[in-house]
């Protein structure tokens, strides 16, 4: 190499350093930095109430990490400070997964959106919706449903079917007891083909399409994904999403190797203090299921993941299906699934409860709509949902961003800390 040649590749080096550093500054000048510290403040206030342990932030603007911090503990009897690469039990952020999963398998002409389910199931021929229980004899009577359930009634959860243990009615959720139907977080007995085939006996809690009732759906959707695909759903997830988004860190059950990664869950006492949950959580599961081996994979709630990996998948969508400037979805499929799918005559149960003029995607999150844009600081189009065990994320097209906060509690008094972390971020927003 001539001196040329060298200094050529100086002045690159140099110019290329210059125009990074150059947008990673433009990136912070679209925040007041004083003001993004309101976060850290916010966070800490509520370590300091002893209202969670830890937790970790992370925040995107247009591509560019531009707060990431963690705080506490991951583990506060071991004094175990909270890392970036934890790993969270995010519940519920599980069926933004499994909605994305279901609709690669629409791209590939797997099933229509308004496919009866009894087509692939047949155990879902002929629903029956409950007219009556008897708490007593522990029976009930039912009325025929008027139609079948459709993919898309499973998606935008609008079946009647309900949860078990969690979030659900009383008595669809002993109903659901009696016949050993799970709610998934947690669970690691049985498979999906069991349960989801005995789901297919159970009455329906209303008629299909009537309401947005919050269950088992997309559980019901995992095990579709593997009869259309003919793959275990981990399997499927690991080679069509996990793998492609870079989604490192996220599993139905971890490795032995990033086990000591998983943070601790955690709950309030009475007296306003934090204590490690030691006991069976829902129906019975060990709080510390991610560790554990299981058979059942829950596409609604079993997922573990970092912040990073959520922050990725998010990506997809702003990105209008491109990773890494790789096509993973269709374009026109996620501006699809961003459209709400909940006309007017759908009304929304009241467990658990929703904000009103309550928008829902089939993509599995909560839409920020002209409809309900009054509520919030969100942008018209952004697009969330969260999990049990207080985690939170969601992205606003408009302003570029991600958003995600972590921590990990259960039956959380706490839970509207992912709305204050909201208010945190966009008031920082030059």
């Amino acid at each position: 190499m001539n001196l040329t040649t060298i200094n050529r590749a100086v002045i690159g080096s140099t110019l290329f350093s210059i125009l990074f550093l150059t947008g990673v500054q433009a990136q912070e000048r679209q925040f007041d930095q004083d003001r993004l510290l309101k976060i850290d403040a916010l966070i800490q206030r509520q370590i300091n109430a002893k209202h969670i342990p830890g937790a970790t932030a992370l925040v995107l603007k247009n591509g560019k990490v531009v707060y990431e911090k963690v705080f506490g503990y991951a583990d506060l009897e071991s004094k175990r400070k909270m890392q970036t690469g934890d790993i969270f039990r995010i519940a519920s952020q599980s069926k933004a997964i499994t909605s994305l999963g279901v609709m690669m398998l629409w791209e590939e002409g797997k099933f229509l959106l308004d496919d009866p389910i009894s087509k692939y199931i047949p155990a879902f021929k002929a629903p029956s919706v409950l007219k009556a229980y008897d708490a007593q004899s522990k029976t009930y009577t039912t009325i025929p449903a008027k139609r079948e359930i459709t993919v898309r009634d499973l998606l935008r959860h609008t079946s009647g079917i309900a949860y078990p243990a969690v979030f659900s009615d009383p008595t669809m959720w002993k109903i659901y007891e009696q016949a050993g139907i799970p709610s998934g977080i947690g669970t690691t007995a049985g498979t999906l083909k069991e349960k989801m085939e005995l789901l297919g006996s159970m009455p329906l809690q209303h008629q299909p399409g009537a309401a947005f009732t919050y269950g088992l759906n997309i559980d019901l959707l995992g095990y579709l994904i593997e009869v259309w695909s003919g793959q275990a759903l981990d399997i499927f997830m690991e080679n069509r999403i996990f793998r492609p988004l870079e989604m490192k860190d996220t599993y139905f059950h971890l490795p032995l190797e990033k086990q000591s990664r998983l943070v601790g869950l955690y709950e309030s006492t009475a007296g306003d203090q934090l204590v490690k949950v030691n006991h069976p959580l829902y129906e019975g599961v060990d709080p510390n299921f991610p560790n554990l081996k299981g058979s059942y994979l829950s596409g609604g709630a079993g997922l573990s993941a970092t912040a990073r990996d959520m922050a990725n998948f998010y990506s997809l969508y702003l990105n209008k299906g491109l990773f890494n400037g790789k096509r993973v979805i269709g374009v026109k499929t996620i501006e699809l699934m961003l459209q709400n799918q909940l006309g007017n005559e759908v009304r929304i149960s009241a467990m658990p409860p929703q904000p009103e003029n309550f928008q829902f995607s089939l993509a599995g999150f909560a839409l920020e709509t002209a409809k309900n844009d009054y509520l919030s600081p969100l942008s018209l189009g952004s697009f969330g949902w969260g999990g049990a065990f207080n985690t939170h994320g969601w992205a606003d097209p408009k302003e570029g961003l991600i958003a995600i906060l972590f921590t990990q509690e259960y039956l959380s008094p706490y839970f509207s800390i992912g709305e204050e972390f909201q208010i945190a971020l966009y008031q920082a927003l030059n």
